[in-house]
């Protein structure tokens, strides 16, 4: 029988802490660990399978057999196994094999808090210590000062497998990556980057939305200190890091943690809260307080190990709603026989509330499609205590409205208006996501309608209007430079398009606006308050034009917005404005650079013509499918 060495990295406080689902830093125990016991060095192991009748790690140091290393079970009834093995070192491949007490049910398990993978379609763990010497000490010490609610966000949306690859189709390394995607991130003057998920998962075609090692950087790119390399660098160059997150449903794959121990130990017994028809995947168990602990640890690991600034959290409205993709019959009501499920609303509360209260200078990020209110609302005052959240509507009414040919546009302005009867009810973040560019729905210049030119001048007036609309940003790769095809995650982007005018135009115009997006306070320092926004008007339908003040702290900096949505441009055009001082353009999107008509007056002189209420007025003429900037 090989080497056992009974040993525990757990106090009695850390178990209290696990059984009532308040150990939020469990992957500084559970999990393997490199550590010396008794002058020996080796690995420790430890497991929680509450219904197992045995627990062995296996790997090539033992044949994989089960019967050399088995674990020891705690005496505490919090069904965790463990125990040290001598001269298991970094790089070991192991997994857990699990004899169940329900009919002696074997599963041979990747473990649940695995730092690293096999490359898949290999699913064993890795013993790792991902030992790194971080550089990145200045943005953290002023993390805050990046990451507030009235600082700019403008956040870059990156798959890493097909951002950009080799010319034989591979991926480039987390180490490429930080030299090619952080110089490109930085000159495009985007503040963040949001990566789709990263942590492990088997299926390419899931995009990284089915996990299986939940605490390890998927190895398709490189080694767990690669990925830290690639945030330092982020960091370096002041680019924040958000980490798409995913503790709404799970797979159902051999290695994963779908019926772990030989039961439903990570997912809820009842398959009416435990499977997701749509996704064909498992639900957690948010009432279990061991699985609450686990999910709360992870989201605390990468920003605590890997110096994340934020997780967009996905899929939050699947976890709100019992009968979300249900029909009738296919669930089950609450206690108040409605349809909320009580156990998710209570875990994201305090997932929100220990994510905030262990760091400063983060933010989470719900994409709730409903219309639940307080989602971004503090906990103490009943809301969920997200940060930000997606705002789902305004990018389906303004993509539909984007869509119509101008003729039609003046029939439909409340679909772009409507936004801002709601705008501040929560902190809305604006997306163009992956999800509006695949599945038939086009790249977002081809869904825009007339000849070449119109289309390129419409994208530009949509990123116009995007960024001088309250909220934050965030655009998907591609979308910066008019990628004309869907994305594909099996290919790289169509980078060689950049070489035309009407792209690299886009490539400017975006530059461009995330330059004045940070540099004009009006434009971020009230982006979630009511009082950072003011009417013109908006009712000129007949012109399909509309005219607002964006606002910041000092109203020196106040900007007047003016855009017009046809490819007719209108001439001594009136527009109401504060006072008499005189007005400057900071921004065209016509501009010849990025290859418009340049139309537009440089500067407007205010006059005493009353006009939209107001007591001066300025006469401009507005280019062809534009978005005018004016500032005092």
């Amino acid at each position: 029988m090989a080497t056992l060495i009974p040993h525990s990295l757990f106090t009695d406080f850390d178990i209290d802490l696990f059984k009532s689902g308040k150990h939020f830093r469990l992957y500084n125990k559970l999990g393997s660990h490199l550590i010396e016991v008794n002058g020996q060095k080796g690995t420790y192991f430890a497991v929680w399978s509450p219904s197992a009748k045995s627990v062995s790690v296996i790997g090539n140091f033992n044949h994989w057999n089960n019967q050399e290393h088995q674990l020891n079970v705690r005496w505490d009834s919090s069904g965790i196994w463990e125990g040290f093995i001598p001269n298991v070192q970094h790089g070991e491949v192991y997994k857990y094999s699990i004899v169940s007490n329900n009919n002696g049910i074997v599963t041979e398990k990747a473990d649940p808090f695995g730092r690293f993978c096999e490359h898949p379609p290999k699913t064993a763990s890795i013993v790792w210590d991902a030992k790194y010497s971080w550089k990145d000490q200045n943005w953290m010490d002023t993390r805050e000062n990046h990451n507030n609610l009235d600082k700019p966000y403008s956040v870059y949306e990156v798959h890493l497998g097909s951002w950009k690859r080799k010319n034989n189709n591979e991926f480039l390394s987390y180490a490429e990556l930080a030299e090619d995607l952080v110089k490109y991130v930085k000159e495009m003057g985007f503040t963040h980057i949001e990566l789709m998920p990263i942590m492990e998962y088997p299926y390419d075609p899931s995009w990284g939305y089915q996990l299986t090692g939940y605490f390890a950087p998927t190895s398709r790119f490189g080694k767990p200190e690669d990925f830290k390399l690639l945030v330092d660098k982020m960091h370096q160059a002041d680019i924040g890091v958000i980490l798409d997150w995913v503790p709404s449903h799970f797979p159902e794959d051999a290695h994963g943690l779908g019926f772990f121990d030989g039961s439903n130990l990570y997912e809820h017994p009842d398959r009416r809260r435990g499977y997701h028809p749509d996704w064909k995947s498992l639900i957690f168990n948010y009432g279990r307080n061991e699985v609450r602990a686990f999910l709360i640890s992870n989201a605390i690991f990468w920003l605590d190990q890997y110096h994340v600034d934020g997780l967009r959290v996905d899929a939050v409205a699947s976890m709100l709603y019992l009968d979300y993709s249900r029909e009738d019959g296919e669930w089950e009501a609450n206690m108040y026989g409605n349809n909320e499920n009580l156990e998710a609303m209570s875990f994201i509360r305090e997932m929100n509330e220990a994510v905030y209260g262990s760091f400063k200078g983060v933010q989470t990020i719900a994409e709730e499609s409903t219309a639940f209110t307080g989602v971004s609302k503090p906990v103490h005052f009943g809301g969920l205590g997200f940060g930000m959240k997606w705002m789902m509507g305004w990018m389906h009414d303004t993509l539909e409205y984007f869509k119509k040919e101008p003729v039609y546009r003046k029939h439909h302005q409340n679909d772009l208006t409507f936004s801002m009867t709601y705008a501040f009810t929560e902190n809305f973040m604006l997306p163009f996501s992956h999800d509006e560019v695949v599945y038939g729905k086009q790249s977002l210049v081809y869904r825009m309608p007339g000849d070449e030119w119109q289309r390129f001048a419409n994208l530009r007036l949509l990123f116009g209007y995007m960024f001088t609309h309250p909220g934050a940003n965030l655009i998907f790769m591609g979308g910066e430079f008019g990628q004309t095809s869907e994305w594909n995650f099996q290919e790289s982007l169509d980078w060689h398009l950049t070489q035309y005018d009407f792209h690299s135009g886009i490539q400017k115009i975006i530059q461009d606006l995330n330059k004045v997006y940070k540099q004009q306070p009006a434009l971020h320092e009230k982006q979630f308050s009511p009082e950072g926004f003011e009417w013109i008007e908006y009712n000129d339908h007949e012109n399909s034009v509309m005219t607002y003040i964006r606002k910041g702290h000092d109203s020196k900096n106040d900007l007047v917005v003016i855009s017009n949505f046809t490819p007719v441009p209108r001439e001594k055009y009136c527009v109401g404005v504060p006072d008499s001082k005189a007005l400057k353009l900071i921004f065209n999107s016509d501009d010849t650079k990025y290859n418009g008509s340049g139309m537009g007056k440089k500067t407007a002189k205010p006059s005493k013509k009353p006009w939209n209420n107001r007591e001066h007025s300025i006469e401009v003429t507005i280019p062809p499918l534009s978005v005018l900037i004016y500032k005092k």
